[in-house]
């Protein structure tokens, strides 16, 4: 599909607390759409009213959207919504699957019902209701953000209203206390339907927080996993499966524990992966044979044909 001549926005910044890393993953897929000699503009979201934010993509007259945003106003159907008043195409997946990603008590009740294993949970709402009988080491998480922004592993509970404390300062009103799965992490990228390599994360850390993402140094990848081929398939087949429960299109990551028993628990499927030097789906990718600036094409053919495809169907 020839691409040249289209006007490309690539939606950064952000109003979440991943406007950080969501600059970078702009600047970074903004570079390799301009290498690739395409039209490519920054689009700064500094806001999150939407009539702001409409009026701001709207200015522009873009023929398609790149979204390198992250966490909420950014994967969570918001902005998707509003390019789809817009009838602008745009990279990802739409507004239902991102807000079901971002949501990780209802993906994680989805896994459960389509016969996904997922860690076992209970949702904490507001800090006086806590689940009954804690099991230690638990994992305590918001219920809606990203990029392990107020994770805690809590081993003893001399640790958890810290935990708790941290939790909710990024969470709308629910923290979920996870089951902790002792074994490795693992993460699987998809692309057009497909998974790609898995990906073993080695974090040098307790575990694969914040800081061990985006920070040099703080972890090890290992690429392709070493794990026994039959298990490896079943790993891809379960992260894809994860992918289009949730109605996810065109590319996603999934996260994975895997127990010491080599049973896979889906952690959360990542509708809009970021895509900085330290990120994983480019990484997971790479090891399939794309580099970083196919993979950015790939995404912006993905979201044209669709176009293309609805356009056909309407004719008819």
């Amino acid at each position: 599909m020839n691409i040249k001549g289209i006007k490309i926005g690539v939606l950064g910044g952000g109003v979440s607390p991943e406007r950080d890393v969501s600059l970078i993953s702009a600047k970074e897929a903004q570079s390799a759409l301009l290498r690739a000699g395409l039209e490519a503009i920054f689009v700064d979201i500094t806001s999150s009213l939407l009539s702001d934010v409409k009026k701001l993509i709207a200015s522009h007259s873009l023929d398609l959207a790149f979204i390198a945003l992250h966490g909420k106003f950014g994967e969570d159907g918001s902005i998707q919504q509003i390019l789809e008043d817009l009838e602008i195409p745009y990279t990802g997946s739409g507004p239902k699957a991102s807000f079901l990603a971002m949501d990780k008590t209802l993906s994680k009740n989805i896994f459960i019902k389509a016969g996904i294993q997922t860690p076992n949970f209970s949702v904490c709402v507001g800090s006086q209701s806590l689940p009954k009988d804690i099991k230690y080491p638990v994992v305590i998480k918001p219920d809606f953000s990203g990029s392990s922004l107020g994770i805690s592993i809590v081993r003893e509970e001399f640790d958890l209203k810290k935990a708790l404390d941290r939790a909710f300062s990024y969470s709308r009103s629910e923290v979920i206390f996870e089951e902790y799965i002792e074994g490795r992490e693992l993460t699987v990228g998809i692309l057009e339907d497909k998974p790609l390599s898995v990906v073993e994360i080695v974090p040098k850390n307790s575990y694969y927080d914040f800081d061990a993402k985006y920070a040099d140094g703080k972890t090890d990848f290992i690429a392709p996993a070493q794990l026994e081929n039959s298990l490896y398939k079943k790993i891809q087949n379960q992260a894809l499966k994860a992918y289009q429960i949730l109605g996810c299109r065109y590319f996603s990551r999934v996260d994975f524990r895997l127990n010491t028993n080599n049973i896979p628990y889906v952690l959360e499927v990542n509708s809009i992966p970021g895509l900085t030097s330290h990120s994983l789906l480019p990484l997971s990718a790479k090891e399939c044979g794309i580099g970083f600036d196919a993979l950015i094409l790939k995404m912006v053919r993905l979201a044209l044909y669709a176009k293309k495809e609805k356009q056909k169907t309407q004719k008819n």
